[in-house]
């Protein structure tokens, strides 16, 4: 009797031990597979990573405009800025810092710096179909005026505004204008050096390089900077772009935009009223 109870025990013994190594082997697998489904999962989630850290780094440069610089890296990209410049400006009557028909009904004044960021989200926003609507069509005038607000340094802001009001000496501000605000560097980068203010004098077409260099020099254009900056305190303005609209050689009244100056549809309907009211 006591030998088979052993034998029993020996056998329930044995059973056990194949019980606990299949337990202990299932565990191992499973182990081994939650290892290899975290090393997927991590394996994912550093490709996902990488496909991220790529992607912002597109939005950045592309945002950035991709050179500190601001001038194009290639005479293709300048043949483009040139164009679309042209397409934009040309056949409209220039004179000095105005674009636009002097008889126009409406007058709008453009306080800006040429290295204000949310001055180009303007110019390159809102201000084609604006030109295109109104001033093409003889309803309205812009004159650009000058209000340092980005720019650090004084002397430079002085002296990129005067190469703008130069280009107007000879008719082409507008040109100038558009040209800089499309090729605009990194802010606070110093990109404005004096190879930079030729380089977009030299995609003015018809602009005399040895004129505009001479007439640089105008303390009236010095002393236009100066006007503005009194005519901008007066009206209290602290940030570009800011606006005065009413009718042309009339009162003029401030105007304002709702969040971003991208849009068209703060003048457009600003034009609008005059008109009406005209």
């Amino acid at each position: 009797m006591s030998s088979s109870i052993e034998d029993d025990e020996g056998d329930l013994t044995r059973k056990q031990r194949r019980e606990q190594a299949r337990a202990q082997r299932k565990a191992l697998e499973e182990s081994h597979a939650a290892a290899a489904k975290r090393k997927s999962r991590l394996t994912l989630l550093g490709i996902i990573g990488a496909i991220v850290v790529v992607i912002v780094v597109v939005i950045v440069v592309a945002a950035g405009g991709g050179s500190k610089s601001g001038l194009p890296t290639s005479k293709h990209e300048e043949n483009a800025t040139v164009a679309e410049v042209s397409k934009l400006v040309d056949g409209i009557p220039q004179s000095g810092n105005a674009i636009g028909s002097p008889t126009a009904p409406v007058t709008l004044k453009y306080f800006g710096d040429l290295e204000c960021p949310i001055c180009k989200e303007f110019t390159l926003g809102a201000l084609p179909s604006v030109i295109d609507k109104w001033v093409r069509t003889g309803k309205l005038r812009i004159e650009y005026h000058s209000l340092e607000t980005a720019t650090r340094e004084p002397e430079i802001f002085k002296e990129q505004q005067v190469a703008a009001y130069a280009a107007g000496k000879q008719n082409k501000a507008w040109n100038y204008i558009e040209t800089f605000y499309h090729e605009q560097g990194e802010e606070d980068s110093g990109y404005v050096t004096e190879n930079y203010l030729d380089g977009i004098a030299s995609q003015v077409p018809g602009l005399d390089i040895a004129k505009w260099h001479e007439d640089r020099g105008d303390p009236n254009l010095a002393n236009e900077v100066e006007t503005d900056k009194q005519a901008a305190n007066n009206e209290g303005f602290t940030g570009t772009p800011s606006f005065l609209i009413g009718h042309t050689g009339g009162t003029m009244s401030k105007l304002s935009y709702p969040g971003s100056p991208s849009e068209p549809a703060f003048v457009d309907e600003a034009v609008e009223k005059l008109l009406k009211s005209s």
